[in-house]
């Protein structure tokens, strides 16, 4: 049942896959009309609509994107059929040198094989593609032109620069207008400026450069709760807490093949004639750690964990906020162990991350599994075995889950663990990856019960991931309104005048010594403004202290979002807070 399910869901993801790139060709074919002197770049279909990269040398404007969509829609109303055609290679390149199409060559040339297939719509309008297409324009019942962005051709910053106009589709005009509603909604959760606004952190571009985050004191806050919280879990599990060093030679690197497979993501450096590298992974350290000395099969499974700072070169039109960077810090465990011990280590891995993800409010997850890739380490026969393993790990769990062929590590096959957040997005968080390889490669051994030496195995695997990307996760997820246990300041105890000062000073070190996160607002300013100031800070808890409440020694409590619970006693809230 499981697996009609999955391949159900694989039929309507490539239905609205082939829709939204039959789309971007409508997008291709009305820019081409307006402006006939446009070069075509790619366009294909992406998880949450399409796009279409063009040479154009004016900028695309808002005016011209209402204009696109006007003439994309005249050619939807036309339901003109998308009609392929089969060139040989040198065919191909006599159409699309007639064309003056440069791009389409380059494409072309990198085509290996002999046949080359291109798609007509309407009179003129002639596009390289290997389809699918719908069968006709009028099968676009919903579409919308969002953004205009850079993009260097083939990514790569010394090619030309290209415009690239996203847009997406649906099926039915109901989902789009669902998808672009929660887009509004995005933009007002969007972590970047929730991070700003609630002096969570900044990025300092000018003076620090790019890709690398700054916690002020509240974020500093936020993050550590997490780590404690990891640490702690992790502990309670039988993991061992190790630390690695930032930088490592540049020969463990070489032995372990990041240096040839993840070179151009690697910054290195020259210290005495040698060459080293800033780490991008953890895992060679735990290695080391792991050949520290002799192991025993009794050992086994080892379980190390380390919140471990990497570092990897991203080209700077990829990264954003704290979604991608060029320095975050892992939730990285890497577990030794025997091969039949496998798939009950995978198997706890999976419900330590549906326990994690539901303390931290998230309740939907989507798993993936990630096939060998075309360049990888070890035979096909550890690749098969590895693959069979965390196969058959999801399907004892009874978890659904997709194929992703050629995607897993240069090293193991993995599992993905993606959650969807309250906009029903996809995050990328735990990732678990099945390693014969690395194990071979630094001849890495225990003593069996034979006393024979055996090699191990290793799972890589994370939690929350990035804890970066899932703090900004987390900032989206709940638009900012943190539970209480995340709140970096849980308290804003205001005294209404001087004279309540005191006793508002009293009730912060009261709750101060229970644990609470509190602080006190005496500025020089109205009640109406330091209640509203804690208000858009998005406080849980504003205690307002007056002559009242300190006559009876009570305070006054006002939740975020519910308003104000009238008086309260100081011991009974402070159980209230605690049991939560």
């Amino acid at each position: 049942m499981a697996e009609k399910i999955i391949e159900f869901v694989a039929e309507k993801i490539m239905d609205l896959s082939t829709l939204r790139h039959s789309c971007s060709h409508i997008l291709a074919q009305a820019v081409k009309e307006i402006w006939p002197e446009t070069k075509l770049g790619i366009g294909p279909s992406i998880e949450e609509g399409f796009y279409y990269d063009f040479d154009r040398p004016e900028p695309f404007t808002d005016q011209d994107l209402v204009r696109i969509e006007e003439r994309m829609q005249q050619i939807i109303d036309q339901n003109e059929p998308f009609i392929r055609e089969e060139f040989t290679k040198e065919e191909a390149m006599k159409l699309f040198k007639r064309l003056k199409e440069g791009y389409k060559l380059e494409l072309i040339d990198e085509i290996e094989d002999e046949r080359i297939t291109v798609y007509k719509t309407g009179e003129n309008f002639i596009d390289l593609c290997k389809g699918p297409h719908v069968e006709s324009t009028g099968k676009i019942k919903a579409f919308k032109l969002l953004t205009v962005a850079g993009a260097y051709w083939h990514g790569i910053e010394t090619n030309p620069m290209l415009q690239r106009i996203y847009g997406t589709c649906f099926e039915a005009k109901r989902e789009l207008d669902d998808y672009l509603k929660n887009l509004e909604e995005a933009k007002k959760r969007d972590h970047r400026k929730l991070g700003l606004s609630l002096d969570l952190f900044n990025f300092y571009y000018g003076e620090a450069g790019t890709g690398l985050v700054f916690y002020h004191p509240k974020g500093a806050i936020l993050r550590t709760i997490i780590e404690d919280y990891l640490k702690r879990e992790h502990l309670r599990r039988g993991y061992q807490l190790v630390i690695t060093p930032h930088i490592m030679q540049a020969s463990l690197w070489k032995t372990s093949g990041h240096y040839d497979y993840y070179r151009e993501n690697m910054y290195t450096l020259k210290i005495e004639a040698q060459e080293f590298v800033l780490k991008p992974m953890n895992c060679p350290g735990h290695i080391l750690i792991y050949k520290s000395k002799i192991r025993s099969w009794k050992s086994l499974p080892l379980r190390y964990f380390e919140l471990g700072t990497v570092y990897r070169y991203e080209k700077s039109g990829v990264l954003h906020g704290l979604l991608r960077l060029r320095g975050f810090t892992q939730d990285d465990s890497h577990i030794f162990c025997l091969e039949e011990q496998l798939k009950d280590e995978i198997k706890g891995i999976l419900d330590f991350v549906l326990e994690v993800m539901s303390d931290f409010g998230f309740g939907e997850l989507v798993f993936e599994l990630s096939t060998r890739p075309k360049k990888f380490l070890g035979s096909l026969e550890i690749w098969e075995r590895a693959e069979d393993i965390l196969t058959e790990s999801l399907k004892e769990k009874e978890f659904s889950f997709k194929i992703n062929p050629g995607e897993g590590a240069f090293y193991g096959p993995k599992i993905d663990i993606k959650l969807k957040d309250a906009l029903k997005r996809l995050w990328q968080c735990a990732t678990i990856q099945c390693d014969f390889a690395l194990p071979e490669k630094f001849d890495l051994g225990f003593i069996d019960s034979k006393g024979e030496r055996k090699r191990p195995v290793m799972l890589h695997r994370v939690i929350l991931g990035s804890l970066e990307r899932f703090i900004g996760c987390l900032i989206e997820h709940y638009g900012g309104n943190l539970p209480l246990w995340l709140a970096p300041l849980q308290i804003v105890i205001i005294p209404i005048k001087t004279e309540h000062a005191r006793y508002a000073s009293e009730i912060k070190e009261r709750f101060t010594a229970e644990g609470l996160r509190v602080d006190l607002d005496c500025r020089n300013e109205t009640l109406e403004k330091r209640i509203r100031d804690s208000e858009l800070e998005k406080i849980p808890y504003l205690l307002v202290i007056g002559e009242k409440e300190m006559g009876e020694k009570k305070i006054s409590v006002r939740k975020r979002k519910e308003g104000n619970l009238g008086s309260m006693d100081i011991e009974e809230f402070i159980k209230r807070l605690t049991k939560i």
